[in-house]
């Protein structure tokens, strides 16, 4: 039997119409909550969310979206900050345009989304905030210079926030994902001059030999927004297959 831990509460989930976001609004759903998913993109929403644009880069945007999630839901419990933008290169291969873009949605994104849900978790007796951040932020990750950077700032950034949250009765942490098998990394495999080749080497920098699914991933956040971790502030739950801690000989 499914667990309902989330039952009578609302959850707003960013960049939730694919890869991890999706799977998070899904489970959340199964589980109880009522769930708004955010987003740029015009594809359908999981099934029993709601479905609203919205660009967290621009601010109005955020503020119009976040609004009517709360209006809808009839409140905000749970906040999910997933949306995000990948990079490749050395730091000698994005140019300032680039770099200016994504730290503004990967990190930027979350100060936006998070500051005008703020007034509502506030009111909330089951207050959580659950960022999506990478083991790029812990470790060196070749062609991702620009990437990582923007991660490091997603795990100070959340470090931050539970700590000045937590008086509030508000909750933040992040989860640590490896590399995940999802639409992003898709189009990198796609674009590679031997797709199987590079999957196969993905898949072998985690100890577990294979790619992280977005679902591992989904549960948990679920797990770190939901009240089974009452007393887990300002923690970043690595989700890689022991690509962070682990060397293991084959």
């Amino acid at each position: 039997m499914a667990h309902m831990e989330f039952a009578g509460t609302s959850a707003v989930v960013t960049g939730g119409v694919s890869g991890i976001g999706l799977a998070t609004a899904r489970l959340l759903a199964e589980r109880g909550a009522r769930v708004a998913v955010l987003d740029r993109s015009a594809d359908s929403a999981p099934v029993d969310a709601e479905q609203l644009r919205c660009d967290v880069g621009d601010d109005a945007s955020v503020r119009s979206a976040v609004a009517a999630a709360a209006q809808r839901l009839g409140g905000i419990d749970i906040l999910i900050n997933n949306a995000g933008i990948g990079a490749r290169g050395t730091v000698a291969d994005n140019d300032d345009a680039e770099w200016h873009q994504v730290l503004d949605i990967n990190v930027v994104g979350i100060v936006r989304v998070t500051r005008a849900t703020l007034p509502y978790l506030r009111r909330s007796r089951s207050a959580a905030i659950v960022n999506t951040c990478s083991i790029a932020a812990t470790a060196g990750l070749p062609q991702r210079a620009l990437y990582s950077a923007t991660k490091g700032a997603v795990l100070a950034l959340t470090l931050a926030m539970a700590a000045d949250h937590v008086g509030e009765g508000i909750r933040v942490n992040c989860v640590n994902p490896g590399t995940v098998d999802t639409p992003w990394v898709a189009r990198l495999l796609d674009a590679a001059d031997d797709p199987a080749a590079e999957r196969a080497a993905l898949e072998a920098r985690q100890p577990t030999g294979r790619l992280v699914s977005a679902e591992d991933v989904a549960h948990a956040i679920a797990y770190l927004a939901s009240p089974s971790s009452g007393s887990t502030t300002g923690t970043a739950l690595p989700v890689d297959g022991g690509m962070q801690g682990l060397r293991v000989r084959r």
